[in-house]
């Protein structure tokens, strides 16, 4: 699979192809990428067969490099770039995506400015939001400043103790996953995430496309609640809640059975 690059606000986004069809994007989590995603959420299998699978990283992390900026890793602009994204590649009729955390706030993002992009919406993992949000803030703003001050080594004890500890699906799979952070622009990113929420209630309710919610047990960083007060808001969604590995297991067959 050819590995393409998209040159846009200072960032150059690293993006793949696969198979021909309705577009189907991907959008990975804070500090993950596309292949470390794979971990939680394989789609290749589910690329071919009228689907064209587009997975990308985001601005700093992955292969995708970008600026000391922190105004560059808000949602909104990571929105933007999912949407140069789709104008890229050419993708002219309503898409389906699929995101996880910060790829969910990113997708949501991008469809309460332009719902007229998106066909189905499949948000895993949703992240802390509006009230739970600043707590969250916080410990990102922590993690930057540490990772400037003592480097990964110390910035990994941290996660290790605080919301962002493995969460119970993960622990049980075994998996660790490595930050996947371009180390110049880290603290930039986290300082991103930081600034970073969900859209107003009002507008996500606003939304008329078809959402599928995938949120886990047991992950302050991820609170059920985020989920709950999304299915709440979103007219037509269906809710799953993992709340073991095999449990999660089950989401590439239910992506699959919800895009159609």
């Amino acid at each position: 699979m050819t590995d393409l690059t998209l040159a846009r606000a200072g960032a150059t986004l690293h993006y793949d192809i696969d198979g021909d069809g309705r577009t189907m994007l991907q959008a990975h989590g804070l500090t993950s990428s596309r292949e470390a995603d794979l971990e939680l959420l394989d789609l290749r299998p589910l690329a071919g067969n009228g689907r064209r699978l587009l997975r990308y990283d985001a601005a700093g992390h992955g292969r995708s490099a970008g600026p000391d900026d922190p105004e560059r890793y808000r949602w909104t602009a990571l929105a933007d770039d999912l949407l140069a994204l789709l104008d890229a590649v050419g993708a002219t009729e309503p898409v389906d995506a699929v995101g996880i955390s910060m790829g969910t706030g990113t997708i949501l993002t991008a469809a309460v400015r332009h719902p007229e992009r998106f066909r189905r919406l499949v948000l895993a993992l949703p992240p802390t939001a509006w009230e739970t949000r600043a707590a969250q803030a916080g410990i990102y703003r922590q993690m930057a400043d540490l990772l400037e001050a003592q480097g990964w080594e110390a910035l990994m004890t941290l996660m290790a103790t605080s919301t962002l500890a493995l969460p119970p699906v993960l622990a049980e799979r075994g998996v660790t996953p490595e930050p996947q952070l371009q180390p110049d622009t880290a603290p930039a990113v986290l300082r991103g995430a930081a600034l970073s929420d969900l859209p107003a209630p009002d507008d996500i309710a606003a939304l008329r496309l078809p959402v599928l919610l995938l949120p886990w047990a047991g992950d302050p960083g991820h609170p059920l609640s985020t989920a709950d007060r999304l299915h709440e808001l979103i007219a037509d969604s269906e809710l799953f809640v993992a709340e073991n590995a095999a449990d999660a297991d089950t989401w590439r067959d239910r992506v699959d059975a919800f895009l159609g």
